[in-house]
């Protein structure tokens, strides 16, 4: 009989037994759930509803269920519905009638919002970890690499030389903006539903505030209404997630373009590609493509749920069950991805040689001859229209910007000097821009020191 069969004469159809049931996924809650459940035993006696003897029966009692857990022989039972019932029910086997006490005053949706914020507050703990490590690995290949030029990009276009340190660091800070959002994801998570009862708060004195400091709740729901319907907390982490993902996905998508022959940046170590099936001389970036293939899912997952979400009255309802796969589904996914990247990155070969040819080519300095007319005092947009007309005329007669002579510059404008010729060198590019935040070696160093104090923080 389920354990709420009381009010109903006939069984659930086996179809609709199937069709409801959760415990296929939600029984990865099972530590937190009993985690709870031990808690709300003591707020149980401590409200005189439980002897000081029935409170030791029941811990007793369900230290012998985390045992089963622990060793995979607790015995699910899929008509039991869900991982509560489950627990409920093997408690009673192990201890009689007084196992039904446990549930005095608590419903399952107050029990499974207890259950999903704790299990969130361990999954940041983890992916914190994680991003953490892909920054590490970002910043120990920046530092070997503060004297390799490379081009950086506009629309996939040359534009202006870069340092590779430079270009990894972006994933550091795009990084440190993940990992605060989900530290603040896991702080408004950090609150104790438990006590909400079904929706209008629990009949008996349960003394909420000691019961938050029992399972390390920073504070306690102020509506019970909004305690037991609320999932912002999960779909602030797929958020948190998405975005995370795309940042993966980025850095996946620079690294396969540049390990293409056309760009010829980076080599992919064997542990980290595949060959084809078909194509002997096939060396495939799979690991990377999937990094970047997996930000579909996280950005799925976020809209399941706020699709999900979206019509619902308050204040519980069934659809609420759809949370929990796609919320188990992204914290998977994250950890796989974070799990992947340091290594991958640390295994990287880059051919520093190849990036500093590139990076001077494509007239990527031209922006650095306008500057220099600048400084003559020539207004801005007149020393673009200048050097426009000067790059103009290098491609009409097959030359670089560093094959010019002066008298080729003096040609367009008579402000041109001879250390002209040495603004529009690699070197002289990356020196200008010196400013926080720029490409010079020393503003590189500066943030590179930055990103270590953080990760320190």
């Amino acid at each position: 009989m389920k354990p709420w069969g009381g009010r109903f004469r006939e069984a659930a159809h086996p179809a609709a037994e199937r069709f409801t049931a959760s415990l296929s996924f939600d029984r990865r809650l099972w530590a937190h759930d009993l985690r709870a459940s031990e808690a709300w035993a003591g707020a149980l006696e401590r409200a005189g509803l439980l002897s000081p003897a029935e409170l030791a029966e029941i811990l007793n009692g369900l230290a012998e269920v985390r045992r089963e857990f622990e060793d995979g022989s607790f015995p699910f039972r899929p008509e039991l519905e869900d991982l509560h019932m489950n627990v409920e029910r093997r408690l009673q086997e192990k201890i009689g009638a007084v196992g039904g006490k446990l549930h005095t005053g608590r419903s399952r949706n107050d029990q499974i919002a207890v259950d999903e914020r704790l299990y969130l507050k361990d999954a940041v703990t983890r992916i914190l970890a994680g991003l953490t490590a892909v920054q590490s690995a970002l910043i120990d290949r920046a530092a070997d690499t503060l004297d390799a030029p490379m081009p950086g990009y506009t629309h996939l276009q040359r534009a202006q030389p870069i340092l590779l340190a430079h270009h990894l660091l972006a994933y550091v800070f795009m990084l440190e903006r993940d990992r605060e959002r989900f530290d603040a994801c896991r702080v408004r998570a950090d609150v104790l539903p438990l006590g909400a009862g079904a929706l209008a708060g629990t009949a008996f004195p349960i003394d909420r505030e000691a019961l938050a400091r029992d399972l390390g709740f920073r504070a306690v729901t102020q509506n019970s209404l909004d305690a037991v319907s609320d999932r912002d907390y999960l779909i602030e982490f797929l958020a948190a997630g998405a975005i995370a993902g795309m940042h993966g996905s980025r850095l996946a998508a620079d690294l396969t373009l540049w390990a293409t022959a056309e760009f010829g940046f980076v080599e992919f170590h064997d542990e980290f590609a595949t060959g084809s099936s078909m194509m002997p001389q096939k060396k495939n970036p799979d690991v990377a493509e999937l990094i970047r293939g997996k930000s579909g899912r996280l950005y799925g997952n976020l809209v399941a749920l706020l699709t999900t979400m979206k019509g619902l009255p308050l204040s519980y309802n069934a659809d609420m069950q759809e949370d929990k796969e796609p919320f188990f589904d992204s914290v998977d996914t994250l950890e796989a991805i974070a799990g992947v990247l340091p290594p991958l990155i640390r295994s990287l070969s880059f051919d520093t040689r190849r990036m500093r040819e590139a990076a001077g080519a494509d007239f990527s300095t031209a922006t650095d001859l306008a500057d220099y007319l600048v400084r003559k005092g020539l207004p801005f947009r007149q020393a673009h229209e200048v050097v426009g007309r000067i790059v103009r005329s290098a491609i009409d007669a097959g030359k670089r910007l560093d094959d010019l002579a002066l008298d080729d510059l003096r040609r367009f404008s008579a402000l041109f000097e001879k250390d002209a010729l040495d603004a529009v060198s690699v070197e002289a590019s990356l020196r200008a821009r010196a400013v926080i935040g720029g490409t010079a070696p020393g503003s590189v160093k500066d943030a590179l020191a930055l990103a270590r104090r953080l990760l320190g923080a």
